[in-house]
């Protein structure tokens, strides 16, 4: 599940060039535009995600290139407007004594740690890091204590959607291109900044890749069992379009790795 303003469809645009038997380059410039291209055997549609001011489509691996770039064209106009809005909106303030620390629905208070410690820890309502790579540490320690409730929270749905048996493991990420990932084998990711959306705002993203252990795809039927469980998921997935970008900011603090 990918994150950023998205806009996806269904048909193959016409009246674009043929595709070409050459593979299908990593990064395309169309109409003055810098486009990523990422192919997938189980995507069904196109779509097209404006994420941290960079666009990226995500296309099924047979669709032929001239689909996608005559997509694209169609849809300049509304990628020029969603660049503007992420490329203008400021950068998170850093870390300071006292700054609010969103974690699973609680805000954390911001408390310097004392000298010679560099890992953060938690203490009741508060958190406290280094002074230096204070936002670096606090990443960490919101990726290893997202571990537990995350994994509790798919394991629920996987149970509620009958799929429980399906489910392999969860695995909390610091990947930088999608917020959530079902792996055929059952193994199921989850970035750790959805640790600071609103907490409906991460069981939505935990229900839809646990759904995904019943369907690898986005057809109805997928939809069907989603709404099943969460008949409102589509407010909690415009938060998301919506917010994805902030949420991303925040979680590209180097030197954390996923």
């Amino acid at each position: 599940m990918g994150a950023g303003s998205t806009r996806g469809a269904g048909t193959e645009p016409a009246g674009a060039p043929s595709a070409g038997k050459a593979p299908t380059p990593p990064a395309w410039q169309v109409a003055g535009l810098r486009v990523t291209v990422r192919r997938s055997a189980r995507r069904r549609t196109l779509a097209l995600q404006v994420r941290g001011g960079q666009i990226t489509a995500y296309a099924p691996a047979s669709l032929p290139d001239a689909a996608i770039l005559a997509f694209v064209e169609a849809k300049q106009g509304w990628l020029r407007e969603h660049l503007r809005e992420q490329l203008s909106q400021p950068g998170p303030e850093p870390l300071s004594e006292g700054s609010v620390w969103p974690f699973l629905g609680e805000a954390l208070r911001v408390r310097w740690a004392p000298a010679g410690k560099e890992r953060a820890w938690r203490e009741g309502g508060v958190l406290y890091l280094p002074r230096q790579g204070a936002e670096a540490a606090a990443s960490d320690w919101a990726r290893r204590a997202a571990e537990r409730p995350f994994a509790e929270l798919v394991r629920h749905y996987a149970a509620e959607l009958g799929a429980g048996e399906r489910l392999r493991r969860v695995i909390v990420s610091g990947t930088q291109t999608r917020w959530g990932s079902c792996s055929a084998a059952g193994d199921i990711r989850l970035h750790w900044a959805l640790s600071r959306a609103p907490l409906e705002v991460l069981r939505y993203v935990a229900l839809h890749e646990a759904a995904h252990l019943l369907e690898l795809n986005h057809s109805a039927r997928y939809w069907a069992h989603v709404a099943r469980v969460m008949p409102d998921h589509q407010r909690h997935r415009a938060w998301l379009r919506e917010h994805g970008a902030q949420l991303q900011a925040l979680a590209a603090v180097p030197p954390f790795a996923g």
